[in-house]
């Protein structure tokens, strides 16, 4: 879980579905989450990550019935995929996204606040840069429940990398201050269970964050003074396979930080 604010307990509002894709791995635990918002059986649906392109994963997608458009909450490859292949299969539904790279048949995502009309829900766009410069999350309400699917910036479980050099660290802390106050609201993530309160979920991470930037701080005053060299330090509990992650968010750490690179 990510932190103190725990899997949601009561389950899903009846209006959200989660497909998950089968690419499970140490970046993508359980899988990416595919999150199908749709108020009746008969309105068109809003697709939240389509994720990558596995065959049957966006078969399954496009036969749940009718989508009238596709969102992206940030660039990685895992989430976009499978993008074009599913608006493909959708007959051209319209994919949207912060990055104009990924943006199929509409204009890119750049309004904060930006409300999307037409599906029976209030959707509303909130920019958070920092896991990537393009990262949105989006807060959905209907029938007096609220849910933010916050991609990549809060995860279900464990904490989320700093994807430098496009991804940067006071941007990701000012994003985290930002759902921090979406409070009792549960957080549907890119990748593992939805959390009962996305606000105690950033109050975690941004704690996570600060700690990390004092450990950082630590290992350079003591001599490191490459990225590889801190996270062998900090990162020294964690599996080295995922060090090359880790690295990306020292790297954001220490320009941060205003440490020098070579």
């Amino acid at each position: 879980m990510a932190g103190a604010a725990g899997a949601l307990a009561d389950g899903l509002p009846g209006w959200v579905t989660l497909l998950r894709a089968p690419n499970p791995g140490p970046m993508t635990l359980d899988g990416t989450n595919t999150w199908v918002l749709r108020t009746g059986p008969d309105a068109p649906a809003l697709v939240v990550d389509p994720g990558p392109a596995d065959e049957g994963h966006l078969a399954a997608i496009a036969a749940h019935g009718p989508v009238g458009l596709v969102l992206i909450t940030h660039g990685h490859a895992d989430h976009t995929e499978g993008a074009p292949r599913l608006s493909e299969l959708l007959g051209g539904v319209h994919v949207l996204a912060a990055d104009p790279a990924h943006t199929i048949g509409g204009e890119p995502l750049t309004e904060p606040g930006e409300d999307f009309g037409g599906f029976g829900l209030d959707l509303r766009l909130l920019p958070t840069p920092g896991h990537t410069a393009d990262s949105v999350c989006l807060v959905a309400a209907h029938g007096g429940e609220r849910v933010v699917l916050t991609g990549d910036t809060i995860l279900g479980r464990g904490t989320t990398v700093v994807a430098h050099p496009d991804g940067h660290l006071g941007d990701y802390l000012s994003s985290l201050e930002l759902l921090s106050t979406y409070r009792g609201i549960p957080a549907l993530p890119g990748h593992g269970p939805a959390l009962a309160d996305c606000g105690v979920a950033a109050d975690f991470y941004l704690a996570h964050r600060r700690a990390r930037l004092d450990q950082v701080r630590a290992a350079v005053a003591a001599g490191a003074t490459t990225a590889a060299e801190v996270v062998a330090v900090v990162y020294a509990d964690v599996d080295r396979s995922l060090w090359w992650a880790a690295e990306w968010s020292v790297r954001a750490q220490l320009e941060h930080l205003g440490v020098e690179q070579p």
